[in-house]
């Protein structure tokens, strides 16, 4: 650790350096916590995909059923606002 702080001094990272360790929270980031887990199981159910041309196209239909749910979040969040925090019947119970 002294030949480190030799060569870097006061750009030490770590938990006893110059520079306290960054917190490092899973929680932090979407793609962490939730985005690559959850393409990583959806896109090898099976079948899973045998080329790098399915692999891709599996992923490619992932993301976009996630772009449809996150569409179909801010439209009801929208609606939510316009109606004060009301219940949204129409969103959520469409008849």
């Amino acid at each position: 650790m002294a030949a480190v702080r030799n060569l870097f001094p006061n750009r030490v990272i770590s938990r006893y350096g110059d520079i306290t360790w960054p917190a490092r929270s899973p929680d932090l980031s979407a793609c962490d916590f939730f985005l690559w887990g959850y393409l990583k199981f959806q896109v090898f159910k099976a079948p899973a995909p045998h080329t790098v041309q399915e692999l891709e196209h599996q992923i490619q239909q992932e993301v976009r059923r996630i772009q449809r749910v996150i569409g179909d979040v801010h439209k009801r969040l929208t609606k939510c606002l316009e109606q004060n925090g009301g219940h949204l019947n129409d969103v959520i119970f469409r008849k």
